[in-house]
């Protein structure tokens, strides 16, 4: 790639956030309450019974350990060996303060775990709205449509968009990388000025953004650059 085709290349960053209240539209207008959409939550039912399987075993082994000492029989070695650490080492030794670090870090780190939602791939879409004139009362379809919760992968997201990017008359190929917060879209031209093409595939992405129906819709990000011609 020669320096015109440097100086020609264009970037542009635009925040879905600052546009999605603008006009009719709009993905978060006409009544849309993104705040109110939750993520999802993990059920986490086999990290849940390993970490219970793990501390049953060492309840069991430490429970067997004392009823045997009780019994009139020797302490197993390992909790001889680490009694004797304990009772020889002061409180301010490394290997003391380090452990108790550890242990710590990972107690938070379990908490934190146990608090986040999970399902970080999953995003959330916005409920279905209830239908003009429907009743909502007990037995009718409002509380129906209230209990309908809908999400889409960020890949197959990722996917749905790229395919709407390489619409754009002028874009040779296009990478599209969905987050929870930004989506980034990568594009190479092959014709047309790229300013025209950063513009029309900007407009392309806002609009499919906005038919996925998320319920936070992340910043979108356009970069477009000329693909590099052939030597020779």
């Amino acid at each position: 790639m020669n320096a015109d085709q440097k100086m020609r290349q264009s970037t542009s960053a635009s925040a879905y956030g600052a546009r999605a209240g603008t006009g009719a539209g709009s993905g978060t207008g006409d009544g849309d309450a993104p705040g109110r959409v939750r993520r999802f939550w993990s059920e986490r039912r086999l990290p849940a019974g390993i970490v219970a399987l793990v501390i049953a075993a060492v309840s069991g082994l430490l429970l067997y350990d004392v009823a045997a000492v009780r019994s009139g029989r020797r302490a197993m070695r390992w909790r001889d060996w680490l009694a004797d650490e304990l009772a020889a080492r002061p409180l301010d030794n490394a290997w003391i303060v380090g452990g108790a670090a550890l242990l710590a870090a990972l107690g938070v780190w379990m908490v934190i775990l146990a608090m986040a939602p999970g399902l970080r791939g999953l995003l959330p879409m916005r409920a279905p709205e209830q239908e003009p004139g429907a009743e909502s009362g007990p037995g009718s379809g409002g509380e129906a449509g209230a209990a309908v919760r809908a999400g889409i992968d960020r890949t197959s997201a990722g996917l749905v968009l790229r395919d709407r990017a390489m619409e754009v008359p002028g874009v040779r190929s296009a990478r599209v990388d969905v987050g929870r917060r930004r989506i980034r879209a990568r594009a190479l031209a092959h014709f047309r000025d790229l300013d025209e093409v950063r513009a029309d595939l900007d407009t392309a992405l806002h609009e499919g953004i906005r038919q996925l129906g998320l319920a936070r819709p992340p910043a979108l990000s356009v970069h477009v650059r000329r693909s590099a011609e052939p030597k020779g």
